[in-house]
């Protein structure tokens, strides 16, 4: 069957729903296996450590970047319609979201999208922050958090079209971006080569999470072309479907189906799936109270910080930077430099009560 004979059959609810939970499904196999984290390849960059974390992360980006602009190019998807673009967005939301974020992101010791991996693998730190982070989320949509966001939104506001397109606003075009997600993937290679930790998965996983991400924007194009009604094309983004899933829970009757109902359980299930097959399921708490507040405090800020700067770092940074959006681009940008500065005062603060603590010791009488 065609897609016009499946949206027919059973309406666009029901199939953006099944593409989703597909496409989630594929998404959460593939970054379970290959170990998909914005934080850890963050991590690895400001240590000057190009590794395996680096390299996935770099795989997934350029492969999302090339699959993107070849649709593109070839006429099968239309950026221009995108809301990333389409729509008036905020400087000042998608720097400030970014830079939340990524301070979120490194107490949490991982982004939306991985804490929803983790805690399909018995990670109980992981399901807990990502509970809160869905909760602020919701509450920065439309809850006690929405006048702040708004707010701080207001301050800088470019409008929708070629003012949010990087590659109109420098007149490249996308043969050029298909050129950038070349060189970003000849980076992936070259750093992927020289980790000591390569394996199989750190590849295919690496460019099958790319593709996933690339075939949110595809499935929802094909989806759009075909059907009678207004459907808006979209990627793969985490913190407006964990608002959407908590409200679920929360009230009745749900809110419509679509695209982001099958997201979710289709991460779930995928991540799950990978962690039986690589046996990396494993029950995982807190040790102790310090961790559990940094832990909670995390994703509030990540929450926050992803509805203020447009979306997560799967939605903002890969699926946005994917079709080159201004404001998703500054958000990534933000999102590397809160995480960075995060991780350096984490460590500076480590080391400095161990020094305290040593010092400490050295006064006890033998």
């Amino acid at each position: 069957m065609s897609m016009s004979h499946w949206l027919e059959a059973y309406g666009n609810p029901a199939v953006l729903a099944s593409g989703g939970a597909v496409i989630g499904g594929l998404f959460g196999f593939f970054a379970q296996r290959s170990r998909f984290c914005l934080r850890a390849a963050v991590i690895e960059f400001w240590h000057r450590r190009f590794g395996d974390k680096l390299s996935v992360w770099l795989l997934a980006f350029s492969t999302a970047v090339i699959a993107v602009q070849l649709m593109v190019l070839m006429g099968w998807l239309d950026t221009n319609n995108a809301r990333q673009i389409s729509a008036t967005g905020s400087m000042s939301g998608a720097l400030l979201g970014g830079l939340t974020f990524g301070i979120g992101m490194v107490m949490t010791r991982g982004c939306a999208s991985r804490l929803l991996v983790l805690s399909a693998n018995g990670n109980l730190r992981a399901l807990l922050s990502g509970l809160i982070f869905a909760v602020t989320a919701q509450s920065a949509l439309s809850g006690v958090l929405s006048p702040l966001r708004l707010a701080i939104s207001s301050w800088w506001t470019i409008p929708g079209g070629a003012s949010r397109d990087l590659l109109a606003i420098t007149g490249l075009g996308h043969s050029a971006g298909l050129a950038m997600g070349g060189i970003w993937l000849v980076a992936a290679l070259y750093f992927s080569l020289r980790s000591p930790n390569r394996n199989f998965w750190m590849w295919v996983g690496g460019v099958g999470t790319g593709l996933m991400v690339a075939a949110a924007w595809g499935f929802s194009q094909w989806v759009a072309r075909e059907s009678f009604d207004p459907v808006q094309i979209q990627g793969l983004t985490f913190s407006g479907p964990s608002a959407e899933w908590l409200m679920r829970v929360m009230q009745w009757p749900w809110p419509a189906i679509g695209f982001e109902f099958g997201l979710m359980p289709g991460v779930f299930l995928g991540s799950l799936i990978g962690a039986l097959i690589g046996k990396d399921w494993k029950l995982e708490g807190f040790t102790d109270g310090y961790s559990m507040r940094r832990y909670i405090g995390g994703a509030i800020l990540m929450g926050f910080g992803s509805m203020l700067a447009g979306g997560c770092a799967v939605g903002a940074g890969v699926t946005g930077g994917a079709i080159f959006a201004l404001t998703a681009w500054v958000s990534l940008v933000g999102m590397w430099l809160g995480a960075g500065l995060t991780d350096r005062w984490l460590d500076e603060s480590s080391n400095s009560a161990s020094s305290t603590k040593t010092q400490a010791e050295g006064f006890k009488l033998p």
